[in-house]
């Protein structure tokens, strides 16, 4: 009985489709890792076969299933069976690369195809019985929790310069004890071949890599071996970002990407600006990092503060700011004050300013640049006061702001 079709009914039903008269289909890669490794079944599932594109097209479609050919040059159809879509890719062999992509033929041999994928662990197959097919030895790699090159790592690297980040990211997901040694030699030896990526690839895997369970002893590693800097484009704190992953994990907070990133590689605007291209981060992500080089609230400031800090702020610059401030801050992890801090950032509820343009109009305010000004320093008086609601003192506000 295959353990990962428990529930799926939809995978059943590709599988039954594919795997038969004279063409196989199996379970491929991270699935199996995962299951393997006790980490439950994930929610994507992908699908090797012997069958040619265009006959995994026509056995979906006699199935009543739904093809869809989202990367047919490379082998790929997605399967959709009961809502659930699955990427069924054939058998391949690299035949030229060039550190960025590859040429691929179709193949037979599940030898081949599992000889020219990146780690051992990832190179697993389960056939539709529920045999576990392992032709590289990853079974016992996964299980040690050993990130190992499949072959020659230099090789496998050369073909796709990314698999040093994958290395890395990896490692930092499932790795146990200290890198593999031949495999971080061979990301040193082709160090080089970073400047040949995308940055949006690059951008992909460090966004995975910083929010993995050993991410703060992987960073240290990469950045030992001098790798971390030119992917970053500038030294990393790796320091402040270890720290700030215990203070989550104090805090009972999950990890999140773009504070971490932050905490790595922003000190100031001019950092985040640098970051925004060199990794191709969208506005979103580069306008937070960005909030992060002013000044930060700490628990030195009254209540008061704090509140109109956090209210000017917003919730989510407030909370990266705190957060890192106390990672660099060297308080302890039970610091009451930075721990009110941090409560205070996700639970307050942040108050709406109660005034409106016709609560000046009403006061014989006519409408145009003064009327604006004059809402602009009801806020600041209204934040100063301590956002109060009460009538008699908006409408205090209101008189003082019209002058």
């Amino acid at each position: 009985m295959n353990p990962l079709l428990e529930g799926r009914p939809g995978l059943a039903r590709v599988l039954d489709a594919l795997d038969h008269d004279g063409e196989e289909a199996r379970i491929v890669g991270g699935a199996v890792r995962d299951w393997l490794t006790g980490r439950g079944v994930r929610s994507d599932v992908d699908i090797a076969t012997t069958a040619l594109p265009e006959e995994v097209t026509r056995r979906a479609v006699a199935a009543g299933l739904k093809p869809v050919p989202t990367g047919i040059e490379h082998g790929t159809v997605t399967v959709i069976a009961e809502g659930e879509p699955y990427e069924v890719t054939t058998l391949r062999e690299d035949v030229e690369t060039d550190g960025r992509r590859a040429r691929v033929v179709f193949g037979r041999s599940w030898a081949h195809d599992a000889g020219r994928r990146d780690f051992t662990m990832n190179a697993l197959y389960l056939t539709r019985a529920g045999e576990l097919v392992d032709l590289v030895d990853g079974a016992a790699d996964a299980k040690a929790g050993r990130v190992r090159f499949i072959g020659d790592p230099d090789v496998r690297i050369r073909e796709d310069y990314l698999r040093i980040l994958r290395l890395f990211r990896f490692h930092a997901a499932y790795g146990q004890g200290p890198l593999d040694a031949a495999a971080l030699a061979a990301a040193v030896r082709n160090r080089d071949g970073l400047g040949r990526l995308s940055r949006e690839r690059v951008r992909a895997e460090m966004m995975k890599l910083i929010v993995a369970p050993r991410a703060a002893e992987t960073l240290a590693q990469m950045d030992a071996a001098g790798l971390l800097a030119p992917v970053l484009g500038r030294p990393g704190d790796v320091a402040t970002f270890s720290r700030l992953t215990e203070v989550e994990t104090a805090l009972g907070m999950a990890p999140d990407a773009v504070r971490r990133l932050g905490a790595l590689a922003v000190r100031g605007e001019e950092d985040a600006d640098a970051l925004r291209e060199g990794l191709r981060l969208s506005n979103a992500e580069a306008e937070r990092l960005a909030a992060l080089a002013g000044p930060a609230p700490a628990p030195a400031m009254c209540e008061k503060g704090q509140k109109a800090f956090l209210y000017r702020m917003g919730r989510e610059a407030f909370q990266d700011r705190a957060l890192i401030a106390f990672a660099r801050s060297g308080a302890a992890l039970d610091d009451a004050g930075w721990r009110d801090l941090a409560i205070l950032a996700a639970g307050w509820p942040l108050p709406v300013f109660p005034l409106k343009a016709a609560d000046f109009i009403a006061r014989g305010r006519t409408p145009g640049p003064a009327l604006g000004a004059a809402l602009k320093r009801a806020e600041e008086a209204w934040i100063d006061a301590g956002f109060p609601m009460e009538p008699g003192a908006l409408q205090a506000i209101i008189g003082e702001a019209m002058g």
